[in-house]
This record gives structure tokens, C-alpha cells and sequence, in this order.
């Protein structure tokens, strides 16, 4: 056993930083507070002018026709099922490690979610799976980029294809990601991104929805806003007072000038924000290689071996080799939070939660490979307000803890 100097700090050791470093924290630098404070002197606050120049900014970016700004990813979820007319009768296939956003999208809209089980490489959903799950009430797919790492779209897409079915992209990590030169989730019917406070481009709550079906954008549009008419925000403009009119149930999902003033800082810093994010990601694997752990998959793990294909490194996420420890992985996140590294977990299996359990009929058999990970994984601090040394204690501290607690 390796001596008392070297326990971790839930031992009886000394932790490896003084001050805890949280999982993620966004970086806001002064262009961006200078673009928010510019929008509160404007005196319009409300969804305005910025949220029409951000949203034709990622319509740019994401080389896509239309876009809608929203107020969270699970908005625009929720939304793109009600676009594309999904409801009670269908079934929607979602992958089993994701965020419960992504399910409970199905569940608001009345359908029935079909879990199925993912890569046990990637994370990603398993194009097989779906297959095998697609039944005569099937709607659509709803596939999530994982952590950042693009879907197989192209499988995807042809099974969508072959079956008349929908593809919805949860591409709420993958902003930055691309597929064959083109960002993901544009190859989808529609894709939805977040820009929630840990995001690689944040609105601190925030959301878009993405297509390139002229004949969706009024429906998307009224739905997200009390089902008013589309153009209603401008009533108050100088274009004149027009009386608004609600033409279907919508929701309050709109977003905000003040939160579009971010994302559009945001966006220019895009790029040096993944770049400093590939030199955490890649400080990472080569510190924590010789442990009783997989590193993440990276693109050549998919056979995605060009500069085509582009990883959004959202999350570093950790596979724990169990059979190679005397613990479980909550006891390894619980050292590494002793040794003041703060850590996460991306995902519990959906099937594990409670109200999935109670609410759907889910064949567990299937799931082999989402119920092992699941029990597996954890994710480390990847942000690009990181600082070099902090890298390093990431890295000191996961290899002390995970030797330490080694067979």
C-alpha cells in the first residue's frame, strides 16, 4: 500500500490544491460584459435586435437557412417534436447515456421514448440498436453528439431514410463539431444546440433550433412564443403597432437581447475557445495513460481519420476499469472532490432513473453496454479558463486517487 504521503485526502492525505476548482466555469471575458452592458443602455432588453443578429450569426456559422434563438436546448427539443407533428401513438429512439432533456422532450409532446443502447466506444447512439428498435410507429431519431463527438449521421441518416423517419440532433455539445467539413447537426431535419452557463459558447441559459425547411419556420416560431403570429415581436417597433394574433398553443420560449449580446461575443472567440480546449484534452491523455482507466475516445477511434471530422471536446469523460480497483466509481469521484477537483458525471442511464422506470416498459437486455458505462463513468474539468497548473493538478490528482484505490 503506498504510504501515508501519498493517500488521497479522503485517507487522511494531504489534497492536492487548496482552493477547489469547480467543474466548469464560463469565461466572460470583456467584450462580451462590453456587449451586454451595450444592450442594457440600449434600453431594449427584451427579444429584440440581438437575438435577430445572433441568430443570423449561427445561421453563418452552422451553415443552415434558418435558426431560432431560444431559451434552452430543452425548449428547442420540445419545440422540433411539435414542428414535426410527433405526438401520442409515436415512438421517438433516443440513446440511453444522455441528459434528461433529451427524453423528456418525447414525453412532453405525449409520445412514447424508445431507449436504446450506444457505442462502447464513442458513447454515441449505436446505429444497430436503432435499427433493431424501429417499429411501425416509430417517428424519429433522436441521436445526441456526446461530450462533442459527432454522430455517425451518415448511418443514421440512411436508416432514417429507408424508414421515412425524422432525425431531431441533439447537438447541445457539439457546436463547434463537424461531420465530413460540415457542422452537426445540419444534416438532421433539425437540430437543436445549447448555450447553457458550461457550454462551449454560452448565453448562460440559452438555446437555438436549427433547419432548412422554409415551410417549418412560422410553426417553430409560433409555437415558441405563446402561438402568436410570427412576426409579433415587432409590434412594438417602428415598423408600427400591429395587434398580435394567437394561431396555435405555444410556449414561453423565447429568448433575450441581453443573452444574445453574449452569444454573439461569444461566437467571435469560437474558435481560440476550442483550440485551448484540444490542449486540455490532449495534456489529459498523455498524464493520466499507465491507470486503471480508458481516456476518451477521440476521432481515429471511429475511423474518423481526417481534418474533416472535428471533436467539440465538451466534456474529457473518464471509463473506470472497476475490475482493476478495490471501489466504485462514486468513491473515486468522491476522492477526486477531496482532493478539491471538481468532477461530474455525463450520464446516469436514463433507464436507471426512477420516473423512466415507472413510466416505461424498457427491456433491459438491450442496454448492455449504457448499464455498464453507467456505473463507469466520469467526467474532469475541461474549460479554457483552465490554467496550466491547474491542468496538472487534474491530472496529480487523478492519478493519485486511482492509484491508490488500484487492486
Amino acid at each position: 500500500m503506498p504510504s501515508s504521503n501519498n493517500n488521497p485526502a479522503i485517507e487522511g492525505g494531504q489534497a492536492t490544491r487548496d482552493k477547489f476548482l469547480t467543474f466548469g466555469s464560463p469565461i466572460i471575458e470583456e467584450e462580451a460584459i462590453e456587449s451586454v452592458v451595450e444592450t442594457l443602455r440600449s434600453g431594449w432588453i427584451g427579444t429584440g435586435p440581438k437575438v435577430k443578429q445572433f441568430e443570423a450569426d449561427m445561421a453563418a456559422h452552422l451553415g443552415v437557412k434558418h435558426t431560432l434563438a431560444l431559451n434552452s436546448c430543452t425548449a428547442a427539443l420540445h419545440v422540433a417534436m411539435l414542428a414535426l407533428g410527433i405526438g401520442p401513438g409515436d415512438e421517438v429512439i433516443v440513446p440511453d447515456i444522455t441528459f434528461c432533456a433529451t427524453i423528456n422532450s418525447v414525453l412532453y409532446v405525449g409520445a412514447t421514448p424508445i431507449i436504446v443502447d450506444v457505442d462502447p466506444r464513442t458513447y454515441n447512439i449505436d446505429p444497430k440498436a436503432v435499427e433493431k428498435a424501429i417499429s411501425p410507429r416509430t417517428k424519429a431519431i433522436v441521436p445526441v453528439d456526446l461530450a462533442g463527438f459527432p454522430v455517425d449521421i451518415k448511418a443514421l441518416r440512411a436508416i432514417a431514410d429507408k424508414h421515412s423517419l425524422y432525425i431531431i440532433e441533439d447537438a447541445a455539445h457539439a457546436v463547434e463539431a463537424k461531420y465530413h467539413g460540415v457542422i452537426t447537426g445540419t444534416l438532421a431535419d433539425i437540430a437543436c444546440y445549447s448555450f447553457y452557463v458550461n457550454k462551449n459558447l454560452t448565453t448562460a441559459e440559452g438555446g437555438l433550433i436549427a433547419h432548412n425547411s422554409p415551410e417549418l419556420c412560422d410553426l417553430i416560431q409560433q409555437t415558441s412564443l405563446h402561438g402568436l403570429s410570427a412576426d409579433a415581436w415587432k409590434r412594438f417597433t417602428s415598423t408600427g403597432f400591429k395587434p398580435y394574433e394567437v394561431v396555435t398553443l405555444g410556449y414561453k420560449y423565447n429568448m433575450i437581447d441581453m443573452q444574445a449580446a453574449l452569444g454573439i461575443a461569444h461566437l467571435k472567440k469560437i474558435t481560440d475557445y476550442l483550440n485551448r480546449r484540444n490542449t486540455v484534452w490532449q495534456r489529459y491523455t498523455e498524464g493520466l495513460q499507465g491507470l486503471a482507466l480508458k481516456t476518451p475516445a477521440d476521432l481515429n477511434d471511429a475511423s474518423y481519420t481526417d481534418s474533416s471530422f472535428v471533436h467539440a471536446r465538451h466534456l474529457y469523460i473518464i471509463e473506470l476499469e472497476l475490475e482493476r480497483l478495490k471501489c466504485d466509481r462514486n468513491q473515486i469521484l468522491q476522492a477526486l472532490q477531496a482532493e478539491n477537483i471538481g468532477c461530474g458525471i455525463h450520464y446516469k442511464a436514463l433507464h436507471e432513473h426512477k420516473l423512466y422506470k415507472e413510466r416505461l416498459d424498457i427491456d433491459t437486455s438491450r442496454l448492455a453496454v449504457s448499464s455498464r458505462l453507467s456505473e463507469r463513468i466520469l467526467s474532469l474539468p475541461i474549460f479554457p479558463k483552465l490554467s496550466d497548473q491547474d491542468i496538472e493538478d487534474v491530472i496529480a490528482a487523478t492519478r493519485k486517487v486511482i492509484q491508490y484505490y488500484s487492486k
